[in-house]
């Protein structure tokens, strides 16, 4: 659809729609990064996956588009974390119609809820064939996590409320895709000023042992902690330093 003015070339109306990149991690055994889809059942991408979407509506913000949209599948109060992610505008991306997608980063806790309806929850370390460009939508959600992971505290959004160094350790492997050191994680989070001890110890489990502390995020908020810092796998960590943790550099 287009428009014009007098005296000036044609504006293209197009569709826009909202998509949520909506994550959870889970602990071991098999530490991994998951995302919200379900299955089409209609043309085109019959029976791929495709991420939660839908039409923005005349009279409301992307904001409140993409609530409207996960509001049928999430209870919106299990939501830690979202931010805007990308805008996606290939012309062939819908081959229906030319839509533009503004896409949302979405994180929830370990207690978060079941989706409802169709959706499923998959294992980003192995997508299946996924609708339009959702799997790029994926990729893009999963690089910008991991970014974040480095330099801020949002790894709060996707841990529990009180939790071991153990558990949290699981929640840095599910999303990097690699090892972390847990006793160094623990270290430079706990100089970061991002988590604290509550002072209780989890109870020992089947195989015995000493009750591990357990540890809580400082601020359940977002915020930028250490700017400069970059996480990545490292052979031998540097004294203080988390294990794939880089040198601080500008």
């Amino acid at each position: 659809m287009t428009t014009q003015a007098p005296d000036q070339p044609p504006v293209a109306r197009f569709r826009h729609e909202v998509l949520a990149v909506v994550f959870r991690a889970l602990a071991q055994p098999g530490a991994r990064l998951e995302v919200m889809a379900w299955r089409r059942h209609r043309a085109p991408f019959k029976d791929d996956w495709a991420l939660p979407s839908g039409p923005v509506n005349a009279g409301e913000t992307m904001d409140q588009a993409v609530q409207r949209h996960l509001a049928a599948r999430l209870d919106l109060t299990s939501i830690r974390y979202s931010e805007q992610l990308a805008t996606f505008s290939d012309p062939g991306r819908d081959p229906f119609e030319r839509t533009i997608a503004s896409a949302y980063l979405v994180l929830l806790g370990q207690s978060g809820p079941v989706p409802g309806g169709a959706a499923e929850w998959l294992d980003t370390r192995a997508l299946p064939p996924m609708a339009f460009d959702h799997a790029a939508v994926v990729q893009a959600g999963i690089r910008r996590l991991r970014s974040k992971m480095s330099y801020t505290n949002i790894a709060f959004a996707l841990a529990s409320d009180e939790f071991t160094l153990k558990e949290l350790r699981d929640v840095y492997v599910g999303v990097l895709g690699h090892d972390v050191d847990v006793t160094n994680l623990g270290r430079v989070l706990t100089r970061r000023g991002q988590i604290a001890p509550t002072g209780r110890r989890r109870r020992s489990g089947s195989g015995g042992g000493r009750p591990a502390r357990t540890y809580r995020f400082v601020e359940a908020a977002y915020e930028v902690t250490d700017p400069f810092a970059t996480l990545r796998p490292a052979e031998t960590p540097l004294p203080g330093q988390a294990a794939g943790e880089g040198k601080a550099t500008r």
